[in-house]
Formats: structure tokens, C-alpha cells, sequence
């Protein structure tokens, strides 16, 4: 298993074929603010490759993975991370998982639908969120930050089918997938002006 950093873009086409675990890391919370620095990815098999986006560069070969419809991209809170790479990008990174929201449905005997939460019940694994707020634009990244950003994206494929399991046996399968599509929208909401409103709520 190996972390590798690249500058500006992948070196190329580096996945198998089948759903791509994704992450983002921006210099803060507000999509429109704080500009996009990292982007997460992982095919499963061992490997995390961290792309950092340099400002004025485009990145044709990460937008070719991310925009392939016929690779499911794998998140955690989708929502921000279709955001981000809609505003910073250009690009809309369907179709989507996201853990977080299968969480939601499954899980509802907790609040807590972290994904350290997840990682610690569904695989047994403790992960540590140390380097969640650190400057992520910063000119080097430490191997901290770099192993932090890895692991958002290791255990994607593993919760999963876990997940999956949860969904097929409490009859919401359907009820995820239908969610999973609305994403990209509810993201589109959010760019529009609309972060804090349900546009569905009475009153």
C-alpha cells in the first residue's frame, strides 16, 4: 500500500476498472471561498493517489476519471464534495455512493454518521481526524496531512458492502439509489443559493 502525491493531475488512467473512492480537501467550508487543493482517489486495491490542484492548471485526467459514467464514484458526505468539484472543476462526478447517506439510512440507532464513526463499527478500525482543519493549500504537505487525506478515501470500497448489506436488509436499497441520484441536485442547490433551505419543507 502506497500514498502517492501527484502535482496538477494524474499521470494517467493508474485504476481498475469499477467504482473510484473519492475525497476532497478545500482551505475551508465555504465551496465558493475557499478554494479546491487536494483531490482523493482510490480503486480499492491498495494504493491512495492525492492530486493536488495547482490554481490556473486544468487537470484532464483526473476530470476524465471523475466524469466517467460508467465508474461509480464512491464518497463520504457527497454532497460537499460534488460542490467542490462542480464549482473548482467544471465537472459533475456522478454516479454517486455516499456512505454518509447510506449511513443515515441504515444506522438509525445512532447520531453519529462520521466516518470515523463508521470506520470504528462497520470494519473495527480506528482512524485518526487529527489533520481534518489544517492548511491544506499550504505548499507542502506533511506526511500527516498526506496519510490523513489517504485514509478518507481507504475504506470507501469496504463500507460499501457492508453498507450494502444494511440497505438489502432493512428493504431501502431502492430508497439509497433514489437519494444517491438526487445528490448531484441537491449540490447544484447549494452552489445556487439554497444551502439551508429544504425547498420540500411545509411553511
Amino acid at each position: 500500500m502506497a500514498v502517492l502525491l501527484h502535482e496538477g493531475d494524474l499521470p494517467g488512467d493508474l485504476f481498475a476498472p469499477g467504482p473510484v473512492a473519492v475525497d476532497t480537501e478545500a482551505m475551508g467550508l465555504n465551496t465558493r471561498r475557499d478554494r479546491l487543493c487536494l483531490v482523493q482517489l482510490s480503486d480499492g486495491r491498495g494504493d491512495e493517489h492525492l492530486v493536488r490542484i495547482l490554481p490556473g492548471r486544468d487537470a484532464p485526467v483526473l476530470k476524465a476519471v471523475l466524469e466517467d459514467r460508467a465508474r461509480l464514484k464512491l464518497y463520504h458526505f457527497a454532497r460537499f464534495d460534488l460542490a467542490v468539484l462542480r464549482h473548482w472543476l467544471g465537472i459533475t462526478a456522478t454516479p454517486v455512493y455516499c456512505t454518509r447517506t447510506a449511513s443515515l439510512l441504515v444506522r438509525t440507532y445512532t447520531d453519529r454518521h462520521g466516518l470515523k464513526d463508521l470506520v470504528r463499527e462497520l470494519l473495527g478500525i480506528e482512524i485518526s481526524k487529527a489533520q481534518q482543519s489544517s492548511d491544506w493549500g499550504a505548499p507542502h504537505l506533511s506526511e500527516a496531512q498526506k496519510d490523513y487525506a489517504a485514509s478518507d478515501v481507504r475504506y470507501l470500497h469496504r463500507l460499501k458492502e457492508e453498507l450494502d448489506l444494511r440497505l438489502a436488509r432493512e428493504g431501502r436499497a431502492a430508497l439509497a439509489e433514489a437519494c444517491f441520484a438526487f445528490l448531484p441536485w441537491r449540490a447544484e442547490l447549494d452552489l445556487a443559493g439554497w444551502p439551508e433551505v429544504d425547498i420540500f419543507a411545509h411553511g
